[in-house]
């Protein structure tokens, strides 16, 4: 808009009074414009992505966070976040790991301040099994008796429980392919978000709750590239990051 206007200023005679207003009207959309484009494009988030002790497709599961615009993000062992000088910088911790049956003294403090500084924090998949036997991670899942079993590559319809939070705000029902875990689901003192009915699934796939003066997102979803490449999967991952921000 500001470049065809621009283009009608200079083919009017300078003495035309229309050139003089339209050169005002230009001047608006270019600071409109420009005020637009500060607001939606909101500073590049800093996100973690903390794993361990379970394997993964390493180079699709980083193409779900290399194709979230406005996200910067780093992957790295459990070990080597617990020692991030950046630590404290993060907006979102993403947890992709699989320790257990507890952490170790460094690992939770790490954990804990995140909550103490409320830093966003993501519980994807196989992260929910983590540590076990600490109570405090099972308060921050909302699930205290997290024994399982699994189920892979079953094909799931999930369906929105809630579509008034911004995590899953506008989405419809969508099918889904993914290892699924039977376990106990999430209480009423989480916001569920996602369900499926399925025999070999746990009942709530996604919901969201508060520990500390942080943000949580769990997310049982995440398996391999069948679920890292699937649209809707990647959609509530994102919006889940941001929420978890407070962004």
């Amino acid at each position: 808009m500001g470049a065809v206007l621009g283009i009608s200023i200079y083919s009017l005679p300078r003495n035309s009074a229309f050139a003089g207003e339209v050169s005002n009207l230009a001047h608006v959309w270019l600071i409109v414009g420009f005020t637009l484009k500060t607001l939606k494009g909101e500073r590049t988030m800093k996100i973690a992505v903390v794993t361990g002790e379970h394997g993964f497709q390493e180079k699709q599961f980083d193409a779900v966070f290399e194709s979230m615009e406005g996200v910067q993000f780093v992957r790295e062992d459990l070990d080597d976040f617990v020692d991030d000088p950046s630590q404290k910088d993060y907006d979102t911790v993403v947890f992709y790991n699989f320790h257990r049956p507890y952490p170790t003294d460094a690992q939770a403090q790490a954990i804990l301040g995140l909550t103490e500084r409320g830093q966003g924090m993501i519980i994807l998949h196989h992260a929910i099994l983590a540590f076990p036997e600490w109570d405090a991670y099972s308060e921050m899942c909302g699930i205290h008796e997290r024994g399982f079993g699994y189920y892979p590559r079953q094909t799931l319809q999930v369906q929105i429980a809630d579509a008034t939070h911004p995590i899953t705000e506008g989405l419809t029902e969508w099918e889904m392919g993914d290892e699924t875990y039977t376990m106990e689901s999430a209480g009423d003192d989480s916001s569920i978000l996602l369900t499926v009915d399925h025999p070999n699934s746990m009942d709530v796939l996604g919901w969201a709750r508060e520990y500390g003066s942080s943000r949580i997102f769990c997310f049982q979803s995440g398996h391999d590239d069948v679920t890292f490449s699937n649209p809707n999967f990647r959609e509530v991952l994102k919006r889940g990051i941001r929420w978890c921000a407070q962004k």
